[in-house]
């Protein structure tokens, strides 16, 4: 048995805990180095018979642009962004407590940093639409899995993907997980070549966070563990 340090706990948890959902990035590089050193340490997420479904395609420079363009055209267009619906039910249909009051909060408070209010939908929808530039970060991931994985698969995924953000953290990087992308994979299929066997599962700004920016102040909080949690000893 291995004994951990309390250098190596401090070091895991930070990495876990200082994670947050960035949406203001600066523009330096991120080297491909780098990030295939974060994709190689995520890939040791745990997968059903070691199945590990995951497929990734890293985008920067003129291909990033190339992308957040043809979605930005189509989202700014009231009846092209009609045409565009999301492929798998990433929400529920029907919203109930705790979880659309933990949804509203987290909306209204990054508004409010950024001063938008509740009736002011054009700026609403303008800091939707930076979701699609990956909200200027250096590098873009796109995630997709093969359609003849389920539900089971799925879950292996959300591993992966956790993995990524924790060593991204790990190297000093922020990151941003959006479901935002699922809109568009009519979209993203023909801008990356996807063949029709694969299926987009979300999308991911990479880079160095901007301290700067009033929308990287936001902490959202988490239920107490005694909320969450049953223990069982009889």
């Amino acid at each position: 048995m291995t004994t951990p340090t309390p250098e190596s706990i401090a070091a895991v948890d930070t990495a876990i805990t200082s994670r947050r959902s960035l949406r203001a990035f600066l523009p330096a590089d991120v080297s491909r180095e780098t990030i295939e050193q974060i994709l190689a340490v995520a890939a040791r997420a745990p997968s059903g018979t070691n199945t590990q479904p995951w497929k990734v395609t890293v985008l920067t420079g003129d291909a990033k642009r190339r992308l957040s363009a043809a979605i930005r055209a189509a989202h700014d267009d009231p009846a092209e962004r009609a045409r565009h619906t999301e492929e798998y039910a990433y929400y529920p249909t029907e919203w109930a407590s705790p979880y659309i009051d933990r949804r509203r909060k987290v909306g209204w408070d990054l508004y409010s940093l950024l001063g938008i209010g509740k009736a002011d939908k054009e700026r609403m929808h303008a800091q939707h639409g930076r979701n699609f530039d990956f909200f200027d970060a250096p590098v873009g991931l796109i995630f997709t899995i093969d359609r003849v994985m389920r539900q089971g698969s799925w879950l292996d995924y959300g591993m992966f993907l956790q993995n990524v953000m924790v060593a991204a953290r790990a190297r000093g990087l922020d990151t941003c997980p959006q479901a935002a992308f699922t809109q568009w994979h009519r979209i993203i299929a023909q801008q990356l070549g996807l063949p029709e066997t694969e299926m987009v599962v979300c999308g991911m700004a990479l880079g160095w966070a901007d301290p700067a920016a009033p929308e990287n102040q936001l902490l959202t909080d988490r239920a107490p563990v005694s909320e969450f949690t049953r223990f069982q000893d009889r």
